[in-house]
């Protein structure tokens, strides 16, 4: 299945933009829904660590003014009809979630409330996926700390198994525990490190928080990722993304959640997902799990 395409010729500053609306196809073997979307080819490719040329800098090409958080609309979007945004964490280049202070955090949660809340008023919505790639072994190609937000026009067959998800239960597999958030190692995940955080009274989304939900969580994902970064003792390269509900309905049954990996197996070493895992759709994960979580533990108690 394929939908038309139409282009169309923007003009941004001096940059000029092809903007092509997405064919959405379905693998008819295996379902996988593909949006194919030839205009990000055009996307820039490099990684830069050069305050100066990082166009989220203040006085950058997306940031000419001073910020603490800042959204806008991607210049490369994967979706059409203004569903696409970039979200920038922090005005300073080299700070993270794991360096930037719990009430700078809160800002940012805030930020990700207040797009959720406006993209899922759209009737073109269903979801929003609020998500972070950092580093350039998962394809970040720019180092100043941002996010992205993907509002969908459906609920993406993963985004839907997760709605139903399940907190795991396994106590070996928790490595933080608050009246707001619990942390987990994942019980199988393709991925060496995979963590799950999820709110302890369960919500669907980000705008159904409660005002301490949202500060415990601003603690809660500093103190994750400075455990992460510590325990190799470098940045680590990780995703993250946040489930969130379907909004086209009012089912408020679902449990959002977070989910962080990294394709590390150890420090600089990364971990390929081979033919034999790829054809089959079964995985061989060299981190134990319950190992992972134990080494976890010992390291958030120096992040209280």
């Amino acid at each position: 299945m394929c939908t038309r395409c139409v282009t169309a010729d923007t003009v941004l500053g001096s940059v000029r933009l092809v903007i092509v609306q997405p064919m959405d196809r379905v693998d008819p073997t295996h379902h996988t829904r593909v949006h194919v979307v030839q205009s990000r080819q055009t996307r820039p490719n490099a990684a830069t660590d050069v305050a100066q040329a990082c166009p989220f800098c203040v006085g950058g090409l997306e940031s000419p003014e001073p910020y603490d958080v800042r959204w806008f609309s991607n210049r490369w979007p994967a979706l059409p009809e203004d569903r696409c945004e970039v979200l920038l964490y922090s005005a300073q280049h080299d700070a993270s979630l794991a360096t930037l202070p719990t009430d700078a955090i809160r800002r940012l949660i805030d930020l990700w409330v207040e797009r959720t809340r406006h993209h899922a008023a759209r009737s073109d919505v269903s979801t929003i996926l609020i998500f972070e790639n950092r580093g350039a072994d998962v394809g970040a190609t720019i180092s100043h700390p941002h996010g992205q937000l993907y509002a969908f026009d459906h609920v993406p067959q993963r985004s839907r198994q997760r709605l139903r998800w399940e907190p795991p239960t396994q106590p070996e597999l928790l490595v933080d525990h608050s009246s707001e958030w619990s942390t987990a190692v994942a019980f199988a995940s393709e991925y060496p490190v995979a963590l799950e955080i999820w709110p302890t009274t369960a919500v669907g989304d980000l705008p159904s928080s409660s005002t301490e939900q949202l500060e415990d969580l601003a603690r809660v994902l500093r103190r994750t990722m400075s455990a992460l970064d510590a325990m190799y003792q470098q940045p680590l390269p990780y995703m993250m993304w946040i489930n969130q509900r379907d909004f086209s309905n009012t089912d408020m049954t679902v449990h959002m959640n977070i989910e962080i990996v990294s394709p590390w197996r150890a420090t600089g070493l990364m971990r390929y997902i081979a033919a034999a895992e790829v054809s089959t759709g079964e995985f061989f994960n060299p981190v134990v799990p319950e190992e992972l979580a134990a080494t976890l533990r010992d390291l958030f108690m120096r992040f209280d």
